[in-house]
């Protein structure tokens, strides 16, 4: 037996503002949020699992998605999530592949339908077609 264990493997990043993470998180996207005794944030994950989310002064949002979610239908979540208040339309370049909403329509060889949102701390998250 190895003293390395991966059955409580968690993910975590950091946020600017633990305060607006959690009404993020939990108000407006509408996931279980609790908070520890030092003032972390736990997201509950349905499948099991939670990820871990700290406050970090100096912090600098991921420049990659950090939290994908995968849905059955990707325009009715981005109007989901636009109907919440959540812009879904973060790139703007006209190269970037994306519609009027935000998302990219994937196909054959080129991944599934896909948008992109930041949370209130610059992270970039997304929804896009379980497969």
């Amino acid at each position: 037996m190895t003293a390395f264990q991966t059955t409580h493997a968690f993910s975590g990043f950091s946020v600017d503002s633990i305060d607006a993470a959690r009404s993020f998180y939990g108000d407006t996207l509408g996931m279980e949020v609790t908070t520890d005794a030092m003032g972390f944030l736990n997201i509950a994950l349905p499948q099991g699992g939670s990820i871990f989310v700290y406050e970090k002064p100096d912090h600098s949002p991921a420049s990659y998605t950090i939290l994908n979610f995968p849905v059955d239908d990707v325009e009715a979540a981005v109007d989901d999530l636009n109907a919440r208040g959540v812009v879904t339309k973060i790139y703007t370049d006209p190269d970037s592949g994306t519609d009027a909403k935000g998302i990219s329509h994937g196909g054959p060889g080129q991944g599934p339908d896909i948008a992109w949102f930041k949370d209130p701390a610059g992270n970039v998250l997304s929804v896009l077609a379980a497969s």
